[in-house]
């Protein structure tokens, strides 16, 4: 019988922005061989993002994956997303991924994946070059939280764990297998349960099932939690009904 570490929340590393691209390479990677694992039906199937199937879900990522290639492109997008806010008064993230997708309209499955496959090598080389004062910089955010980001944590952790978790809802839209490693998408989970701890500041102590879970406590007493570490995930996204202190946001 194997006994499973318990982690201290304040022990864990923060993702600095060498192991953010490092993380990011690899996500895109396995989003490319998930995607070409799927039927001709799969990208028509329904996703738990309203209006979206699979194939705009991807035209998403693959918008927020050009802007991240380019300074010119990513321009654009932020100059329309905020015209699409004011025409259509939504928050601005729903602004940016409704120009994203409808400028993408056209591809199709395998043209998206080509193009994924070709700009992702590029995108993480733009991301990785963004300089530290520019990173530095705050940016004002409406959704999910309002509050104020460094771009860094945008472009380190946010499009990280947006892509990962397309990842999850296009293997539970469509039945696929989701691959799942301790070394790649525990770091991710790991570094969601530290920033969901710092958010609500509350004793704890949880324990995530799964090849990407662990058990973490932070002090003494507090809510005891036993889940799948997907799904706790999903549920600090917004995706279900969480209750207690699995109500806290954490920004996908």
């Amino acid at each position: 019988m194997t006994t499973m570490t318990t982690t201290d929340v304040t022990t864990i590393a923060p993702i600095a922005h060498r192991e953010a691209m490092q993380l990011q390479a690899t996500e895109l990677d396995r989003a490319i061989a998930q995607l070409r694992s799927l039927g001709a039906d799969d990208w028509s199937k329904p996703t738990v993002c309203p209006d979206w199937d699979v194939r705009r879900m991807w035209l998403h990522v693959l918008g927020a994956c050009d802007a991240g290639a380019s300074m010119r492109e990513n321009a654009h997008q932020m100059l329309a997303a905020r015209k699409r806010r004011k025409e259509l008064g939504v928050p601005l993230e729903a602004g940016l991924s409704g120009v994203q997708v409808a400028e993408r309209e056209d591809l199709t499955p395998e043209e998206l994946i080509d193009r994924l496959v070709a700009v992702a090598p590029k995108t993480i080389k733009g991301r990785s070059r963004t300089p530290r004062p520019m990173r530095a910089a705050k940016i004002a955010i409406d959704a999910p939280v309002v509050e104020k980001w460094a771009l860094g944590y945008l472009i380190d952790l946010i499009y990280l764990r947006d892509a990962w978790m397309h990842r999850v809802d296009t293997a539970r839209a469509t039945g696929k297998d989701l691959v799942l490693t301790a070394d790649h998408d525990g770091r991710i989970v790991a570094d969601v349960v530290a920033e969901w701890a710092r958010r609500h500041g509350q004793p704890f102590t949880l324990e995530l099932t799964g090849p990407a879970g662990g058990s973490f406590t932070s002090g003494t007493g507090g809510e005891s939690i036993v889940l799948d570490a997907v799904e706790f995930c999903c549920l600090l996204a917004g995706r279900g009904e969480p209750t207690g202190l699995l109500r806290t946001i954490v920004p996908f």
